[in-house]
């Protein structure tokens, strides 16, 4: 009998929406799943007096540019103004403006209630949105931008720059999840790497993982840890995209379906786990897993040497600085440079002294052989 596709791999859920489905496709494979929810299960909760508010700011006076940012926000933004009876007047004042949408959702949500975009981008991502804006004379035009549970204030600064008057309708906000420990739980085995990759379908995930990692004290092992160990693994670009101002790199599937992300899972962790082979200094270096095989021979190393290894093997022969050094090692190790100046000397008493070089006033690289 053959082993599933995911056998002995150890992976994070942060979902809280659709989260016994996602389980349940990994679990099927052969994973062993980590349940964390980083969000509420019902995270978008409606102000609906500010939003009220908002709506008659909104239908006050003439809009120019209308941005739709995501499908959810539209359905529960247009559903509220149905109950209030503004509906009928707020799709026809929507409708005299220049509507942008950010991807599919949003352009569904916009023809359902009997509007149409005008242009969406093809990466679905807010700032190409921005960057169709910045490309225009937006003097005295009125924009309107429909928030996707985040503050989007930072753009709405950015387009009065260039001479927008900018009006921001938050539909919802995004709550974090009712209990946070098994997020911390999931934090500490991300940074110790006891877990082999971790899923998100929603970019504000993201940032909630982020911050329970900063609140604990964890977020630079966390970092690092998704720079060289453990996958992160996102529904699409536009949840992908909330790692790039962390330089992590993510993978999500062409098609943003749960069961396409899982599938990219059954290919890239065995892979991954195929092993990692190196000509170092003369010598085979092979690690596999957890193991460390050098010619052959299978070589114990404490985490703090370890650490330093998988820091130097992100990009091998390339030199990593004491400062990233320290952050890649684990939690509890004293926090100095001597700290890795040690953990440096016992990987090199292991693998032998030539096999890690110093690179005066820059730090350390592996010897690869090219």
């Amino acid at each position: 009998m053959t082993d599933l596709p995911l056998s002995g791999f150890r992976i994070g859920v942060t979902a809280a929406r659709r989260a016994e489905e996602q389980i349940a496709l990994l679990e099927r494979r052969g994973a062993e799943v980590i349940p964390a929810p980083a969000l509420s299960v019902d995270p978008n909760q409606i102000d609906e007096v500010g939003l009220l508010a908002a709506t008659k700011d909104v239908l006050s006076q003439p809009v120019d540019i209308f941005v739709a940012t995501t499908g959810i926000g539209l359905k529960s933004w247009f559903t509220a103004a149905e109950r209030w009876g503004l509906l009928e007047e707020l799709t026809a004042h929507l409708e005299r403006a220049e509507i942008l949408a950010r991807g599919p959702k949003s352009v569904g949500a916009l023809r359902r209630f009997g509007l149409r975009e005008l242009w969406a981008p093809e990466s679905e991502f807010f700032e190409d949105v921005l960057g169709h804006l910045r490309g225009r004379d937006l003097t005295g035009r009125r924009i309107v931008v429909q928030e996707h549970g985040q503050s989007l204030s930072m753009a709405a600064h950015a387009l009065r720059r260039l001479g927008a008057e900018v009006t921001t309708v938050a539909v919802y906000r995004v709550e974090g999840a009712a209990d946070p420990e098994p997020m911390f739980r999931l934090i500490e085995q991300v940074a110790e790497r006891h877990v082999h990759a971790v899923t998100f379908t929603a970019a504000p995930a993201v940032a909630a993982m982020m911050d329970a990692a900063a609140s604990t004290g964890y977020r630079d092992e966390v970092v690092t840890a998704f720079q060289a160990d453990v996958i992160a693994a996102c529904v699409g670009p536009v949840t992908a995209a909330a790692f790039e101002m962390w330089g992590v790199p993510s993978i999500y599937p062409e098609r943003s379906r749960l069961a396409a992300m899982v599938k990219q899972l059954e290919f890239e962790l065995p892979s991954r786990a195929a092993g990692t082979s190196l000509e170092v200094a003369g010598h085979i270096l092979l690690l596999h897993g957890d193991d460390v095989l050098l010619d052959g021979v299978e070589v114990k190393l404490s985490p703090a040497p370890y650490a330093v290894l998988q820091a130097l093997l992100v990009n091998p022969g390339t030199v990593v600085s004491r400062r990233d050094l320290l952050a890649a090692l684990p939690s509890g190790t004293a926090g100095s440079e001597h700290a890795v100046e040690m953990a440096v000397a016992r990987l090199r008493a292991a693998l032998g002294t030539r096999c890690i070089q110093t690179v005066v006033k820059r730090g350390y690289r592996l010897a690869v052989t090219t």
